[in-house]
């Protein structure tokens, strides 16, 4: 597939949250029953971030709509001075059943492979699901908009395969990206 982006993109996960600090073990809730907060050091973190992006003339924000992103997306738009557009298309991977379960229960049955494309959990989405509505997204606002600095504000595995898009990475570049230190992490920016 053929993309050619008229715009130029910069991606930040939302800051560290309680799962992060403390409740590593477990899948949060979907999709954020009750909402999870960033932690004193998320915070820190986007103001970090947000500082950066002051000199990047960023034009425009789009944010998942989930509680951690909004406040992440937030914090920006209040340090630039823009409004932040929300959209439902950014969320991250609905794991389904295994919300709120042990992350050991999942890797279990969902091995770190090319099979989590195609391979969903009940009531979930695969890899592939994500990067539709992504890939969605991405077309929309693309078309919309020509040569504005866009950021987009998200979770872990939605920016990865939205760095993928961009870059357009084969299923095995994905793989190696996300099996190693390279994956994002919170409160990290990058302009892809």
């Amino acid at each position: 597939m053929k993309l050619r982006l008229n715009n130029h993109y910069f991606i930040l996960r939302h800051g560290q949250t309680i799962h992060q600090e403390k409740e590593k073990d477990f899948i949060y809730n979907w999709p954020d029953k009750p909402p999870t907060k960033l932690t004193r050091k998320g915070i820190n973190q986007i103001k970090k971030a947000a500082k950066k992006l002051k000199s990047q003339k960023i034009d425009l924000i789009y944010s998942s709509d989930i509680y951690r992103t909004r406040q992440t997306a937030g914090i920006v738009a209040k340090k630039l001075g823009i409004r932040v557009n929300f959209d439902k298309r950014l969320r991250d991977i609905n794991l389904g059943i295994y919300h709120g379960r042990l992350k050991k229960d999942f890797y279990q049955d969902f091995l770190l492979s090319a099979k989590r494309f195609s391979q969903k959990p009940k009531r979930g989405e695969s890899w592939n699901d994500v990067a539709k509505r992504l890939l969605d997204f991405l077309k929309e606002i693309d078309k919309r908009n020509k040569n504005k600095r866009i950021l987009i504000v998200s979770h872990g595995d939605p920016l990865w395969l939205f760095q993928g898009l961009v870059k357009k990475w084969s299923k095995k570049r994905l793989i190696k990206e996300v099996s190693t230190d390279n994956y994002i992490k919170t409160g990290e920016l990058r302009k892809i």
